[in-house]
């Protein structure tokens, strides 16, 4: 869940980056690419002015600017007459005078710039501006005209002072600078922003005579970098702000879900059978009010399983007294009796008095494993099975039993375990293996090492075995199966077993043995279980197994 709202915050963040700095670059780049073609067709149209005046001067001024222009800044200046074959001293002759630019300048008067490529520009900006003769024109280029053309004279200081209006004439848009061009030769200009071809067009009237043309070749190199710049500068930007934006909603995210997942821990500890878990009231009131609920839920469901163990517990004590005098009361009656069939009524009875006592025992001993549950200790786990194991020994020999010691684990492999619940748990496995045996049978008992954090106790009995249905059910309170420990068990052995490892943070499984009978795998932690593991505080209610 968090991992999807950083998600869903940070493409939130992405597209509003995206609406509002892709739409600027774009725009920047289109001013920046209108700027450097508005300027570029000044300069070509101030030299096509200067290229129209015709004289000495004028072509001095035409190839110093020229010169100069190519000194600062990236674009070179081709000049072709009318013919196109040859340039005017000293300018030099253009590599392609009749390419169709010249040709469209030369013949049909029409302005041109092409940017060499219709995807944002090519490898350099080539504008052809027309040049036409000034002094030999007819129309409008009045000296009340708004272009503010100068009238021709005869000395060297009115030329200059012509070429200078000239050159003071240019205006910076593309229509109007061919316009300018049209009328400063007196003549009547269309003038078009750019056809499909990205070329701007002026016409001339059909009395302007065009004496040649001027191109402007402007290497777009520099343009290209700050086109970079533009875009990169943005580019990175959005990488960090996008960074940010994952890292903020990282810590949004967790913050809002962290309600959400104290429930979650909750309910967690609350399967795994501690009914004292609570949840913190905290975050929005939606998730408060569900805390709270959940709280009262756990409160009352907690208050009546410790009700009912302690009446369990109650219970159990209180009726071991009375069965051990009725059990006693009954032996009494039988050492009395000469009458086999009342001695047998009274053996029967005996019978059924023990097996009630053994219940109440159960009843007890596991009503006292899940009300309090003891701090682990290390234990030496090979020690404590050879320990129960002479206590077990004379009863199998009475049968004809035999109990085997086996496995890899030496005297130093400790486990973890409460005070006693590791010698209940081997009474009780021990006890059902004794009973389901046959005679002359054997009992393995195996310890081994099951890894770097792990224990193994397994116990082999060559008895009838169980069913998978019935290993599924066999750790079910009071469920007694078909076989010998199902008429005389109280079915609450393995059940108890559970418990008592559970509570220890091991595990206890059930799987058929090899050759027949039953295995009763046990998995307890080692001292050196790395996994942390945090025990039930004292006297807190467990759930049974």
């Amino acid at each position: 869940m968090i991992r999807r709202l950083i998600v869903s915050y940070v493409a939130l963040v992405g597209v509003a980056l995206a609406a509002f700095t892709v739409p600027v670059a774009f725009t920047l780049t289109s001013q920046l690419r209108g700027d450097t073609e508005e300027s570029v067709l000044r300069e070509a149209t101030t030299m096509a002015l200067l290229l129209g005046d015709g004289d000495a001067p004028a072509r001095e001024a035409l190839a110093r600017m020229a010169g100069a222009y190519a000194d600062e800044t990236p674009g070179t200046v081709e000049v072709a007459t009318a013919d196109g074959r040859s340039a005017m001293p000293p300018l030099p002759l253009t590599a392609r005078p009749h390419d169709a630019a010249f040709g469209d300048a030369l013949e049909r008067g029409r302005t041109t710039v092409d940017w060499g490529s219709r995807f944002v520009w090519g490898p350099e900006l080539v504008i052809t501006v027309p040049a036409y003769a000034r002094g030999e024109v007819t129309g409008g280029a009045e000296g009340d005209d708004d272009g503010g053309a100068a009238e021709s004279g005869d000395g060297d200081g009115d030329r200059e002072g012509e070429t200078g209006a000239a050159a003071g004439g240019t205006t910076g848009g593309t229509g109007e600078a061919a316009g300018e061009t049209g009328a400063a030769a007196g003549g009547t200009v269309e003038a078009d922003d750019a056809d499909d071809g990205g070329q701007a067009v002026g016409s001339a009237g059909p009395t302007d005579r065009i004496v040649g043309a001027v191109r402007v070749r402007y290497a777009t190199a520099d343009l290209t970098d700050r086109l970079w710049r533009i875009w990169g500068f943005r580019a990175i930007l959005a990488v960090g702000v996008l960074a940010v934006a994952a890292g903020l909603g990282a810590i949004v995210a967790r913050l809002l879900t962290k309600p959400l997942r104290q429930l979650n821990d909750m309910a967690s500890r609350f399967g795994d059978g501690d009914l004292t878990a609570r949840s913190p009231v905290t975050g929005p009131q939606e998730t408060r009010t569900l805390a709270r609920t959940l709280n009262q839920g756990a409160e009352r469901l907690d208050t009546l399983v410790a009700s009912q163990r302690i009446f369990v517990a109650d219970a159990s004590h209180q009726l071991r007294t009375p069965l051990t005098a009725l059990r006693l009361s009954l032996d009494n009656i039988a050492d009395g009796v000469d009458d086999e069939f009342v001695r047998e009524d009274v053996e029967q009875a005996t019978a059924e008095v023990v097996r009630m006592s053994r219940l109440v025992s159960g009843l007890l001993v596991l009503a006292r494993a899940e009300a309090k549950v003891s701090a682990p200790e290390p234990l030496a786990l090979r020690e404590l099975v050879e320990e129960r194991l002479k206590v077990w020994r004379p009863a199998a020999d009475e049968r004809g039993v035999t109990i085997v010691l086996t496995g890899d684990a030496d005297d130093r492999a400790r486990v973890l375990a409460g005070a006693g619940n590791l010698d209940q748990v081997l009474d009780n496995v021990l006890s059902n293996a004794l009973e389901v045996s046959p005679d002359r049978g054997t009992i393995t008992v195996r310890v081994e090492t099951g890894g770097p954090e792990e224990a193994v106790l397994e116990v082999l009995d060559q008895g009838p075995g169980m069913s998978a249905a019935e290993q599924a059910r066999a750790f079910d309170r009071f469920w007694r199966g078909q076989g010998l420990t199902g008429r005389s068990g109280s079915g609450l052995g393995l059940a108890i077993v559970k418990q008592l490892v559970t509570d220890d943070g091991g595990t206890v499984t059930l799987r058929d043995a090899p050759g027949g009978g039953l295995c009763v795998r046990i998995g307890l932690r080692t001292v050196g279980d790395g996994t942390r593991w945090i025990s039930p505080r004292p006297g807190a209610p467990r759930s049974g197994g």
